[in-house]
């Protein structure tokens, strides 16, 4: 079995796809750690409920606690760095505190997103920028116990229509697809409803609909063909 972590930017991240998978992997086992960089909240929903960022995180917060508790997560982290505002750091200062987390957990998986970010969003690329970085270093360094740089992604056949203009990647950059059964898609939609004040959004980019497709990851610096059935596989 073994140990991962996943690391997003914003709470709702963990939920906006991974999810199902999130819980395959638990219900297969493993230990299934979040770690989230900010509390998201610079989030435009916050104005319709008259609340300032610092309000809108704490709120964010609370429903992330939810999801905690509705996927079973091994353990969850939630930082207080800028949100919307990542690319405005120096990367250092983001990758020193990772750094540092990653060799107390001693994971077996690093989890984030694929280089295009999804949906682009600068945070998104700041993170996968940063998680690469870090990977390296301490693999270069001798972090053994890392054995796999695992990226989030869209395959190819993943429908990218919403209210965002999603990225994907080719199916050749694809290394692992999860099957996805309805149980595992089922708390997909339950961890999506622990985000009460994000329900607009959720129904606009029409997510929920995603929860039962395959999810797809790319394996930084490996080469599946065919493509793993686990995030694990080879290990």
């Amino acid at each position: 079995m073994a140990r991962i972590l996943y690391i997003f930017p914003h709470p709702d991240d963990e939920s906006f796809g991974p999810a199902p998978a999130i819980k395959q992997q638990l219900n297969h086992g493993n230990e299934v750690y979040l770690l989230t960089l900010t509390k998201g909240g610079a989030t435009k929903a916050r104005h319709e409920l008259g609340l300032t960022v610092n309000q809108m995180g704490d709120v964010r917060h609370k429903e992330m606690l939810a999801v905690e508790k509705t996927l079973g997560l091994s353990g969850m982290t939630v930082w207080d760095m800028p949100d919307s505002g990542l690319k405005d750091l120096c990367p250092m200062d983001i990758e020193e505190p990772i750094r540092h987390f990653i060799e107390d957990l001693k994971p077996d998986i690093l989890v984030t997103y694929a280089v295009h970010g999804i949906s682009g969003f600068f945070d998104h690329l700041v993170t996968h920028a940063v998680v690469k970085s870090v990977y390296c270093e301490m693999r270069k360094n001798g972090a053994d116990y890392l054995k796999r740089l695992a990226l989030y992604t869209l395959g190819p056949d993943d429908d990218t229509e919403g209210h965002f203009t999603l990225k994907a990647s080719k199916a050749e950059d694809i290394d692992c697809v999860l099957q996805i059964a309805d149980n595992e898609a089922q708390a997909g939609l339950d961890a999506l409803a622990c985000y009460k004040t994000y329900q607009e959004v959720i129904d606009k980019t029409g997510v929920a609909k995603r929860v039962h497709d395959n999810i797809s990851f790319e394996f930084f610096g490996e080469d599946f063909n065919p493509p793993a059935s686990r995030i694990d596989e080879g290990l």
